[in-house]
């Protein structure tokens, strides 16, 4: 018997040995190999959005080193992608990174194309449509997070403005500056005034949009038109700086602060910026990347909540980042109480679109979401759906 045990157990060394070197010589083989990734902008590092990627696609060359060959493409505007992505092939591009909502059919008609080069495209929302392709994969940090916190900071701020009685709760007002009227801006400006309301339940906002991502001069110009009309903070979904100069050069008799997206604007804007979030996509795209180098399936190698071929994670992955607090001008108290929203969202105890709230559909006057009954953001998308104007608190001025 003795004699059994001690053959069994040489055989079980010998197993792990054998296993050890096959997973070192792949190991090995994955070490010197080469991929060439292609990166697809709207912008360039002008713009708060597009520089975001590239921090993210400097954070995948960083991490891979010489195994990767990076190609980039940019100012890339939307229609005109199609030549880009034959481009990005043309380069024998093993995995492309798509970057901007509008080029979401074009990339997957590509990834039919080319079925052996693996497309992604971020705040998509085709990837589980039929046909569901193998080599077509979408992701995007649950964002609404960010946006509620920032909320918070905001409520903060309007309340010390209405304790110190320089502005009473009628003129508790915040305005935004959207890009266009998709779930992806109304579910984020939605999330920003709830979390405004958990301090000061009688905010109230004016959203305008620009019908554009990135136009610096309309921009500045619908922020300067809602700080006019009494707005105290300002925030937005858009591209560029041109809300922070509005708020930094106002002349208002009433103070005026903004959050911001995507980058700081601590240095534009050093005496209005309170804080602001953003979503940090190095996460996934080093995931996929690696992925790729080592021959595994996307949504099983990258740390994240997977539904289909779709990605997504909030404050627990550390896909969604607060940016810094501006706490000369943010209320005491600021830093501490966004780090406690941060980790009550990691334990899943915040609940955002919740409450006494009606809202109507942008697309169908007649469907309407009644928040008593909680909306789930991001359930099995990682695209933003909630497309509801909330009754008496947002307005939508043209």
């Amino acid at each position: 018997m003795k004699r059994i045990y001690i053959i069994t157990f040489i055989t079980a060394i010998l197993s792990v040995v054998a296993i050890v070197g096959i997973n070192t010589a792949l190991f090995s083989e994955d070490k010197d190999k080469t991929i060439t990734v292609g990166f697809m902008y709207v912008g360039d590092a002008s713009t708060a959005y597009t520089n975001n990627f590239m921090k993210a696609q400097k954070a995948v060359e960083e991490a891979y080193g010489n195994q990767v060959i990076a190609v980039a493409k940019y100012n890339v505007s939307e229609g005109l992608e199609d030549k880009y992505f034959q481009e990005l092939i043309d380069d024998k591009c093993d995995i492309i990174f798509a970057t901007s909502f509008g080029y979401a059919d074009a990339a997957k008609r590509f990834a039919q194309m080319y079925p052996d080069v693996e497309i992604v495209m971020a705040t998509g929302t085709n990837a589980n449509d039929e046909p569901k392709l193998n080599n077509y994969h979408t992701f995007m940090g649950e964002i609404y997070q960010g946006r509620y916190t920032a909320g918070v900071a905001a409520g903060m701020k309007i309340k010390e403005l209405i304790d110190s009685g320089i502005i009473d709760e009628s003129q508790a007002k915040v305005g935004y500056v959207g890009a266009y009227p998709y779930a992806e801006v109304i579910s984020g400006y939605t999330a920003f005034i709830l979390g405004v309301r958990s301090v000061v339940p009688q905010a109230h906002m004016i959203v305008k949009y620009t019908n554009s991502w990135s136009n610096y001069t309309l921009e500045k110009r619908y922020a300067k038109e809602l700080i006019d009309e009494g707005c105290v903070i300002i925030s937005q979904h858009s591209d560029t700086a041109g809300p922070a100069v509005a708020c930094e050069q106002t002349d208002a008799s009433t103070p005026v602060y903004l959050v911001s997206y995507n980058q700081s604007m601590a240095d534009i804007a050093p005496t209005t910026y309170l804080t602001g979030s953003k979503i940090n996509w190095s996460y996934y795209m080093i995931g996929a990347v690696g992925a790729v180098l080592e021959g595994r399936n996307i949504e099983n190698t990258v740390d994240g909540r997977a539904y289909g071929n779709d990605m997504m994670a909030g404050f627990e992955k550390n896909w969604i980042e607060m940016l810094d607090i501006n706490e000369v001008v943010a209320a005491p108290g600021t830093k501490q109480r966004v780090e406690s929203v941060c980790d009550e969202f990691r334990k899943g105890q915040v609940h955002v679109f919740f409450g006494d709230y009606i809202g109507v559909s942008v697309n169908d006057k007649n469907d309407t979401c009644d928040l008593n009954d909680e909306y789930i953001e991001n359930y099995q998308s990682s695209a933003p759906t909630f497309n509801y104007i909330l009754n008496k608190i947002i307005t939508i001025e043209e």
